[in-house]
């Protein structure tokens, strides 16, 4: 199928901040830099809303995340950790933002889905299927669903650029450098 991409095309980006997160910091010891994903995935097209499924916790440290998402346009939704006695934590948004889109999809022509969690294959079927939604998902392809990337539309490989997509790969940012010692001849 040939990916229609037009600046009239309205589009809806719906990011599962966790898997992004989680699939940086394991793949590559970084930091998603999500203005370059928004850059990518809207490219000159008409852009409706931008939703961040967030986790909050109770040291509340990710609020500086939060804001920073907002000042690039991503409108952010959060749910609170949920911490299981004995220890075991869950935080989901899954059904939210499966949802989100399908309660929006009449108002869109695309729908991007920002992660590569192989539970969505059923929310890309259905919103190409009985939504008429063009259907892409952009993630690190080293941790996503084959299944999910072969149902979407279009896929966007985040693993194919590192250094565009992450915010201090490469080792040259965080790396302290040391002048070499130079002997002198007597």
């Amino acid at each position: 199928m040939t990916v229609i991409k037009h600046k009239e095309q309205r589009i809806g980006i719906f990011i599962d901040a966790q898997n992004l997160y989680h699939s940086a910091k394991n793949l590559y010891k970084s930091k998603v830099n999500f203005k370059q994903i928004m850059e990518d995935a809207v490219v000159g097209r008409a852009l409706i809303r931008a939703i961040a499924y967030v986790i909050t916790t109770e040291s509340a440290e990710e609020s500086s995340f939060f804001d920073a998402l907002v000042k690039l346009g991503i409108e952010t939704k959060t749910k609170d950790l949920q911490i299981f006695f004995g220890g075991a934590k869950k935080a989901d948004w899954d059904v939210g933002l499966a949802v989100d889109a399908i309660t929006m999809a009449p108002k869109l022509d695309t729908v991007i889905i920002a992660s590569g969690d192989g539970d969505f294959i059923p929310l890309v079927e259905y919103l190409q299927m009985n939504e008429g939604c063009q259907v892409e998902v952009i993630a690190f392809g080293k941790s996503s669903s084959s299944r999910l990337i072969e149902k979407a539309d279009d896929f966007i490989d985040l693993c194919s650029d590192p250094k565009k997509y992450l915010i201090g790969y490469g080792g040259t940012k965080n790396i302290k450098r040391s002048k070499p010692k130079l002997k002198r001849s007597k």
